[in-house]
């Protein structure tokens, strides 16, 4: 999955970022926040243009390619697996062909566990509807597994968390299970196709202590539905004689032939397609309904941070574990200017002096300038943009989130390592850690003035 993200999975990533910070805390949302606030819309808007920033920053949504890949390739392993247990049913119902076969010992292999199985479906859905079933939760970690990311661990709980809310966990779940079970009884059925084609059977019924005419009154209600589809149904006398052994007429082998293929087909495989139908009908039809529940506290806190009544400045969250590399997310139409700003210059004299065309922004030297500078620029964000810094400090995280963050917001950016001061000179080893550093952000440096490129574009 390279393309952009569904509604589901915009809604799915949301969710996933409002447990996350349920469970470990608050994450650092400056930008993802101003971002949010610059896009505008409704809150419920704003709250998923956060998450979504949110996730492509801390690796979730590579998480969900993964866990989707995973998904894919486990329901792949769960219908190879229905496959070859419905073709194991059609072999264990037939056998070798070398004795009679028992036609209700065959159905009984044919249809009995999927008929268990189908009545505790439909019993957990009508009265434990948020039970899912055993090859749903099976699904659920396998796909967990298969995917190999670590991140991917916190996506299945925030799905199905996100689908209980608006009652689709059981259709969801019931489109799977339904659907592997109608794998399985069309191998079935196929098997028992291909064996009656290749090989001739007997049929027989025995019993010991019940009587003969049970078996007629069972076999002529069992073929009831399957004779409206066509199929035969055995005769009374010939389901009589079959009691005392296999017929070897060949009108008697053809009819209960097709009597057994047609009650698998009625009972076993029209059953499972029809409720997987209806299951995906639902899930489809519910899909289109999702909604974040903004009531729930993980989202009604956000509400003055994206849709403020006043700004709130000197919000004190910690530092991100790691300084992601510059992507600007501004294109060359939406931009225009130069502007030059500086980061905590200690005793320098500043500005130097600039064309007109290059704009001053100043020295950010606290956390409210800083936030001014990057509520302006997420406005009128600049064609160019030169961030002066003091090669003298060493490039702690704080700065360099700093500077990646104001490169974002420009179409093009370029860092000017000042000079020492007269009778100074710089450390070279935090030299280099500064050229260390501005590499892994991909952000081009010097240590002269970049003032022609600011003022025309070029050097």
């Amino acid at each position: 999955m390279t393309g952009p993200l569904t509604e589901l999975q915009s809604l799915w990533l949301t969710e996933t970022i409002r447990l996350r910070e349920e469970h470990a805390g608050p994450l650092e949302d400056q930008e993802a926040n101003r971002l949010a606030r610059a896009a505008g819309g409704d809150l419920s808007g704003r709250i998923r243009q956060r998450a979504l920033h949110l996730a492509e920053r801390d690796g979730l949504t590579q998480a969900l390619r993964h866990w989707l890949q995973g998904a894919r390739l486990a329901l792949l392993v769960l219908a190879a697996l229905a496959i070859v247990s419905g073709a194991g049913l059609g072999f264990a119902a037939l056998g070798d062909g070398q004795a009679p076969v028992n036609v209700f010992w065959a159905l009984g292999s044919l249809l009995g566990l999927n008929l268990i199985l189908l009545i505790g479906w439909a019993l957990g859905l009508v009265f434990a509807a948020e039970q899912g079933a055993t090859l749903g939760r099976l699904w659920l970690w396998l796909s967990e597994k298969l995917a190999r990311d670590a991140k991917a661990a916190q996506l299945a709980p925030a799905l199905l968390l996100l689908l209980q809310r608006h009652k689709l966990n059981r259709w969801t779940l019931g489109a799977l299970v339904n659907g592997l079970w109608l794998l399985a009884m069309l191998s079935a059925l196929a098997i028992v196709l291909m064996l009656m084609a290749t090989r001739r059977y007997g049929f027989v019924w025995e019993t010991t202590i019940l009587g003969g005419e049970t078996f007629v009154a069972v076999t002529r209600t069992l073929g009831a539905l399957p004779a409206l589809l066509g199929f035969s149904v055995p005769s009374v006398d010939m389901i009589r004689a079959s009691g005392d052994g296999a017929l070897n007429l060949e009108s008697a082998r053809q009819a209960w032939a097709a009597w057994l293929v047609g009650v698998l087909l009625v009972y076993g495989v029209l059953p499972r397609l029809c409720l997987a139908l209806l299951c995906l009908w639902r899930w489809r039809r519910g899909r289109a309904l999702l909604r974040l529940d903004l009531n729930l506290p993980g989202y009604a806190q956000l509400r003055e941070r994206l849709m403020p009544s006043s700004e709130r400045l000197g919000v004190n969250d910690a530092a991100p574990a790691q300084v992601h590399q510059v992507e600007p997310t501004i294109g060359a139409l939406q931009s225009d200017g130069a502007l030059l700003v500086a980061i905590e210059l200690d005793d320098r004299p500043w500005p130097p002096k600039l064309p007109d065309t290059v704009k001053n922004a100043g020295i950010l030297d606290s956390r409210e300038s800083r936030n001014r500078l990057l509520e302006q620029l997420s406005r009128f964000p600049p064609a160019r943009l030169a961030i002066a810094c003091d090669p003298r400090r060493s490039p702690d995280r704080g700065s360099l989130a700093l500077i990646a963050e104001l490169a974002r917001s420009a179409s093009a950016t370029r860092v000017w390592l000042l000079q020492a001061p007269p009778g100074e000179a710089l450390d070279a080893e935090r030299l280099g850690d500064w050229h260390t550093a501005l590499q892994q952000l991909q952000l081009p440096f010097a240590d002269c003035a970049p003032l022609n490129w600011l003022e025309s574009g070029h050097d």
